[in-house]
Order: C-alpha cells, then structure tokens, then sequence
C-alpha cells in the first residue's frame, strides 16, 4: 500500500474532528443537554472516514449511526452536528427531527432511516432512478453493522443492486457485536466477504483498525464501481470501544477482546502511523487536537444559545396539506 500523505492528514484530522466532537456529546448527554440516544462511534472512525472521503460531490452517501467520521469528510459540519443533537431550530432539520437522522437528500447525503439495512435497498433505489434519467458518473454508499447483514432488507438491496450491477458501496464495519449478540449467535458463515459471491458482487476485506488498510480497500472499491464494476462490498473486522449508546457499558464484552489486535484504537494508530512516516510532528497534532477542542466548545456555546422549535409557533402548513392530500386519495 502506498497511501498519498495529504490524503492520510486529511483523513486523520478527520477522524480526530470526529472523536473530539462525540466526546463533547457524550458530555453534553450525560449533563441533560441531549435529548434521545447518543450513539458513538469510537473504534470505527478509520474505516468510516475511508468511505466518507472517497465520495464526491454528485454521489449518495447513506451514512449510519457511528459514521460522524464519514459525514464530516463527505461535507457535514461540526456546527450542524451540534444544531442537531442540541434540537436547535437553526439546523438543517430545524430541531424537528430525531438527532441520527440528520441529513441534506437533495445533496446526495441520505438521513438515515434505519440502521439494519434499509438503506441499502433506499441507496439502491436512488441509483436505479438516476440511470433511469440518463444520469451516469456517481455511486452510492452506505454502511452497515455485522448484525444489520441478517436481516431481509440488506439481502432484498444487495440483491437488486447485483441483478441491476448499480454502483452501490456497502461497507460493514464487523464490530462483533449486534448490541450484545456476538458474530458467533449471528452468522453461520466463515467471513462475511464470502457473502458477496451469493450475490454475485465483488468482495474485499480491509484491517478495520487501519487507516492506510482502510484508505486503501475503500478507494479501490469506490473507483471499481464508479468505473461500471458493479456494486462492492467491503468487510472490516474491528470492535466498537463503547456500548452500543451511552446508555450501555458493554459489560458482555470479554476482556480479552478488548486487548486483541481487533480491539486496538484506530485514531490512536493512526497518530503512531503519521508520525512514524513523517507525515506530521507531534507538535502539529498537539496543535490540531488543541484547535479543534476550541472551535467545538466555541460553536457548543454558540448552539447551546441558539432558539429551539415552539410548537405553538412552528409552521406546520405543508405538512398538513400533504396529510390532507393523503386522506383525499384514500376517499
């Protein structure tokens, strides 16, 4: 592997920018600041900051629950990270909606449905009516857990998009776990790579604890399907460093998991890598870690300020004319 060392600082800010800003959620969800689930994605910011940014403007990314990696490097914000899970009125959900299910649809960037394979089936859909239009050039791409590949929506979207060779992405992040069900309760299969011949699709493994693994696997199965090879499945091995939210302290997991190779830290990792290569000095990314501490506490302040929805006031005009209009076609 041969990673290119401005991608690799790109890449590694990233996933630092992501780590730094679910801590503070973390905090502000253990104070009451958060209402609903605060769901970490500690231990996978590699392998989803290694989707996130081979994506390009004109391609559907469908992120999932522990991708604040992903999303920032497709474009997302700190500041609508914030506006989100804070429910302020500023966002780009306007504080109406769930703080997971963030998004920008006419920008290619999917609000999450659900986490246990819908959206394959959503991005795939999204691919077939592009080509219906004549539209060629994008992918599509989503993520999906270990536990979300049991389920009828991941075989139903994985197998339209092979019958119709879309150029669909589907990374799985094999973190072990399904909440607290191990891969061995889950799947009868050797590897879940091996699941892409069933399909009919290609299949590739990357070291989810990698970075430059990640880099790598990802680039290439993006470039492969963005090139007419169909869709791409990608399978990386890793362990989610926290339960399943913040309400869980995965006490099921064995402690000799976690000091396995599987359970070390990607960021922490990738920091060795960079300085190892030269890529940065400690110095620099003391000093990036520093700047980014301040800009999340400054824009945290600024959210925290920032009006929520009044009910009283809210403008709710056009979702009543589309309920109205739905009980019309049911008479």
């Amino acid at each position: 592997m041969n990673v290119i060392p401005s991608l690799y600082l790109d890449a590694y800010k990233t996933m630092l920018a992501a780590r730094l800003t679910e801590e503070k959620l973390a905090a502000l969800s253990r104070s009451g600041k958060i209402f609903g689930g605060v769901f970490l994605g500690r231990g996978q910011e590699a392998l989803s900051v290694a989707l996130g940014i081979h994506l390009r403007k004109g391609d559907i990314y469908a992120p999932l629950i522990r991708d604040q990696a992903g999303r920032l490097a497709f474009g997302d914000t700190i500041l609508d990270t914030m506006r989100t899970y804070l429910g302020s009125s500023l966002g780009s959900m306007r504080g109406r909606d769930g703080n997971i299910h963030r998004g920008r649809p006419k920008e290619g960037y999917f609000a999450m449905i659900s986490h246990l394979g819908v959206m394959v089936s959503t991005v795939a859909g999204a691919l077939l009516a592009r080509r219906l239009r004549g539209e060629t050039g994008m992918v599509g791409a989503t993520c999906i857990g270990d536990g979300g590949t049991s389920t009828g929506s991941f075989h139903e979207g994985l197998n339209i998009a092979a019958v119709e060779k879309l150029p669909l992405i589907v990374v799985v992040a094999n973190n072990q776990y399904a909440y607290s069900t191990p891969n061995t309760s889950q799947f009868a299969c050797k590897d879940l790579v091996d699941r892409a011949l069933g399909y009919g699709i290609a299949g590739h493994r990357a070291e989810g604890t990698n970075l430059e693994s990640c880099l790598d696997v990802v680039g290439k199965a993006v470039a492969t399907a963005r090139a007419g090879g169909g869709p791409q499945l990608v399978v990386a091995d890793l362990l989610r460093l926290v339960g399943h939210g913040e309400h869980d302290d995965a006490a099921y997991i064995p402690a000799e998991l976690k000091a396995a190779p599987v359970g070390r830290d990607c960021l922490l990792l990738a920091e060795a890598a960079l300085l190892e290569k030269n890529f940065a000095t400690a110095e620099e990314v003391a000093t990036w870690r520093r700047d980014l501490e301040e800009e999340i506490e400054t824009i945290t302040s600024r959210v925290l300020r920032e009006p929520t929805p009044d009910p009283d006031e809210e403008e709710w005009n056009a979702y009543a004319s589309g309920f109205a209009a739905v009980e019309t076609l049911n008479c």
